[in-house]
């Protein structure tokens, strides 16, 4: 098994692609106007609207409530990076700091609420 993608389902599909392009400094691929994705060597984060799980019913997931994950991204330079993006985050839950474990680590939340960790570690 191989594990294949990670989707956020929102109610406003182009504000969370432009925000995760300015994120990931990559254009998003758009297969549908209802979906997006970034590819990384590891998986995917997929960005769809609720259309796409609407089959599920009551049962769907909901935009905006997601309590209990973290989008991590592995980064060179956490300091490099949230001085690049500062400007563009309304919700900055941690400053990048140095981990007890040695990581170095920024989160924030993205445009729905969703928690987002930008980390490097540390060098061996």
């Amino acid at each position: 098994m191989d594990f294949a993608s990670i989707r956020i389902i929102t109610d406003d599909l182009d504000r969370l692609v432009r925000f995760y392009e300015l994120v990931t400094c990559t254009t998003a691929t758009r297969p549908a106007p209802v979906f997006a994705e970034f590819r990384t060597g590891a998986g995917a984060l997929a960005i769809a609207s609720p259309a796409t799980v609407a089959m599920l019913g009551q049962r769907a997931p909901h935009p905006g409530a997601n309590r209990s994950v973290v989008i991590e991204f592995l980064v060179e330079d956490v300091d490099q990076e949230f001085a690049r993006l500062r400007d563009h985050l309304d919700d900055v839950v941690q400053e990048p700091t140095t981990m007890p474990w040695g990581n170095r680590s920024t989160l924030f939340r993205d445009p729905d609420g969703n928690l987002v960790n930008l980390f490097a570690r540390p060098a061996s």
